[in-house]
């Protein structure tokens, strides 16, 4: 018994190993092919149409030959399934090809159903679809040879891969259109039909064992190749549900990295959107009736205007019609509100709208009506010293009338009273051909402002206070610039005109740069292009008052011809340099992270590849017997050769060979071992010490005696 339990653990590997190639070999591999289709109605795969049409008959010829008890059902059903397949050209070639099978499901649901049934209930055929081509959508038809301009565009592309003989593909047409106009200006769509056998099978999987290209998830398959990615290594499969949401969803969140836009009550939407993200940023405000996710060219638009910008979405329910008409003066949805300056009418544009509508709303009412100076607005407010004039290029002279303060309610006075003054320049009538020489005193601001050489502003005196201080240099300055250094400190708007003015010829330019004020000069550093003189208003905060200050002192900057003077002026600070946004799609978005995850997903889903590999079953055997041979090439070592010599030449017997083993493994050594222990020094336990010799009598010791 014990030397049959040594030698199983022995051989107990190869013969697992063993055992394992004949269940492969003879279970899995069976269930992993069955026959096909061919092989059910009894035809070559090279047969013709009409081949395969009349081995069918001959076969529904022999059901009604026998009675309706002696048919087995399944087996019709299995019959019917390969001849629906085989005899539709849409169906035969994706078979063919891609191995793909729709009825399949059709197939296993029916055998289920009929289970026991008599064959002449059950209902032919098992599925029914109309030969009618996909609906027409605004997606590009991708071919070989098309498909190759569209890896060389920018942007993100969603593709659709079909068939015409799925009968999933044409009940998918109506979603597939809808997702086309969702993402209309966000991403590019195109589809790829199953006849473009060469894109097809590109686009397709590879099965790990074969290497024959099919789709895994089915028909219609969704393939997306992100912003970065034109290759087969990086593009994402879609393994969701084939619904219009999810699927678009997917594409903003997953595959363009787009920021989600919540919902929000009244109480939740004045903290989150309206406070939070501070004075700078226009408040958009988007009402439903559906409550469905954001359309991605919102959530887009979250992420190009942040800068400028915060959204929200709110759900319309009548109840709460009062409260928002008498907040934003809205009375019905779908509705978008853009909340501006402080003390402006709210901007309510009514309807539902479009990527292309939403944009162009977007760059209307990005800024405020009175815009706000700022490190992203100053190039195209014309305020800035390394840029130009709203009016061009070439124009050499222009202006912009700021005004700077503390935020409270008297910069919000202040703003309101410049809005009515810029309104009062966008109004006033000027002659066609009048020139400035020829204008009245009053009519010269409104000349500069609607020629874009004059621009409105106002400025955060604390977010700014470096741009405040250079500008507005003097003794009570902290009351304007800077943050506020007591409780009861006095908040003082000021009002300052900058003239900016560019030199054609650029010789003997004195190129100085000032950090403090626009009079001291410290040392050199890059240099502006264009010189600047500041005049400040001492006035007071009346809109008649300023305009005409602002019209004196524009005619006077363009007579005056003063020596050309460059200075160098701070630079504006961003007012978030990590929006919201941009934290959330960093968690989100379709980063390295993530894509090594689908790889991962894609290996595990993959290993199902492997069931289909008919190189399983002999690698197993082929390792057995490796392990056999392994076996059989080690030394054994309780048979050792019995003509073992000692140290002292002598042989030894296998009995004490065996007597020494035992004794090592008792931890006792023995008596050959100890003395053949050489020991420095002898010891009185020796039988023999081993210096001793035996000594001869002397007649010297005989006589002592």
């Amino acid at each position: 018994m014990a030397s049959a339990a040594v030698i199983a653990k022995r051989y107990a590997i190869p013969i697992i190993l063993v055992v394992l190639a004949v269940i492969w070999q003879l279970v899995i591999l069976p269930t992993s092919f069955p026959r096909s289709h061919y092989d059910v109605i009894g035809v070559k795969q090279n047969s013709t149409s009409e081949e395969i049409i009349e081995a069918y008959q001959g076969l529904a010829l022999q059901w009604h030959s026998y009675k309706d008890t002696e048919i087995i059902t399944e087996n019709v059903i299995e019959i019917q399934h390969a001849f629906e397949v085989l005899s539709n050209q849409f169906r035969r070639r994706d078979y063919d090809l891609f191995n793909f099978d729709e009825l399949q499901d059709v197939a296993k649901a029916a055998k289920k159903q009929y289970a026991g049934d008599k064959f002449s209930r059950l209902k032919l055929p098992l599925l029914k679809m109309s030969e009618t081509d996909l609906i027409d959508d605004n997606s590009e038809v991708l071919t070989a040879e098309n498909f190759k301009s569209m890896l060389g565009e920018e942007g993100t592309w969603l593709i659709l891969v079909y068939s015409l003989g799925s009968g999933n593909s044409q009940q998918f047409a109506h979603s597939w259109k809808k997702i086309v106009d969702w993402l209309d200006g966000v991403a590019n769509t195109g589809k790829v039909e199953l006849g473009e056998v060469q894109l097809a099978s590109y686009l397709a999987e590879r099965n790990r064992a074969t290497g024959h290209p099919f789709f895994r998830y089915g028909l219609p398959s969704i393939i997306a190749f992100p912003r970065t990615c034109r290759r087969l290594d990086c593009l994402v499969r879609y393994s969701g549900e084939l619904n219009v949401d999810a699927i678009v969803d997917w594409t903003a969140t997953d595959i363009l990295g787009l920021p989600r836009i919540l919902y929000y009550s009244l109480e939740p939407l004045v903290t989150e959107v309206i406070r939070k993200p501070g004075p700078h940023k226009v408040k958009v405000i988007c009402f439903s009736k559906t409550g469905q996710r954001a359309a991605p060219f919102l959530r887009q638009a979250v992420r190009d205007y942040s800068a400028y910008a915060s959204f929200g979405l709110v759900l319309w329910r009548e109840e709460n019609a009062t409260l928002w008409w008498n907040m934003f003066g809205v009375d019905s949805a779908p509705a978008i509100v853009f909340l501006k300056d402080p003390g402006a009418e709210p901007v309510v544009h009514y309807g539902a709208t479009n990527s292309s509508v939403f944009h162009n709303l977007m760059e209307q009412h990005k800024s405020h009506a009175l815009p706000q100076l700022r490190s992203i607005t100053s190039m195209d407010l014309g305020c800035d010293v390394k840029g130009y004039s709203r009016a061009g290029n070439d124009t050499l002279t222009w202006y912009c009338v700021i005004v700077a303060g503390k935020l409270g309610s008297k910069l919000s006075k202040a703003r309101e009273i410049m809005r009515s003054v810029q309104d009062n320049l966008t109004n006033e009538v000027i002659p066609g051909t009048a020139s400035i020489s020829s204008l009245p005193d009053s009519l010269v601001a409104a000349y500069a402002f609607q020629q874009k050489r004059l621009t409105l502003a106002w400025l955060d005196g604390d977010a700014q206070k470096k741009y405040c201080f250079f500008y507005l240099h003097s003794e009570n300055v902290f009351e304007t610039c800077g943050p506020r250094r007591y409780a009861e400190e006095e908040d003082v708007p000021r009002v300052f005109l900058v003239r900016y003015r560019r030199n054609n010829s650029e010789v003997n330019i004195d190129v100085k740069q000032q950090y403090k004020n626009i009079w001291d000069t410290f040392r050199e550093d890059e240099e502006g292009l264009a010189s600047q003189l500041v005049a400040k208003y001492n006035g007071s905060m009346e809109g008649p008052e300023i305009l005409s200050w602002m019209s004196n002192t524009i005619k006077d900057g363009d007579s005056s011809d003063l020596p050309y003077f460059r200075a160098k002026a701070p630079d504006l600070n961003p007012e978030e340099s990590n929006p919201a946004w941009s934290r959330v799609t960093q968690k989100i978005g379709f980063s390295s992270k993530r894509r090594m995850t689908e790889k991962v997903k894609d290996f595990v889903t993959g290993g199902s590849d492997y069931m289909k590999d008919p190189r399983i079953g002999p690698i197993l055997l082929l390792a057995s017997a490796l392990y056999l041979g392994a076996l059989w090439l080690r030394p054994n070592q309780s048979e050792q050769k019995n003509d073992k010599k000692d140290e002292g030449g002598n042989v030894q017997s296998p009995s004490s060979s065996k007597d020494k083993r035992a004794n090592v493994q008792s931890g006792h050594p023995s008596k050959d071992k100890r003395a053949n222990v050489q020991s420095p020094y002898p010891s009185i336990t020796d039988d023999v010490p081993q210096d001793a010799y035996q000594a001869l009598e002397s007649d010297s010791d005989s006589d002592s005696k």
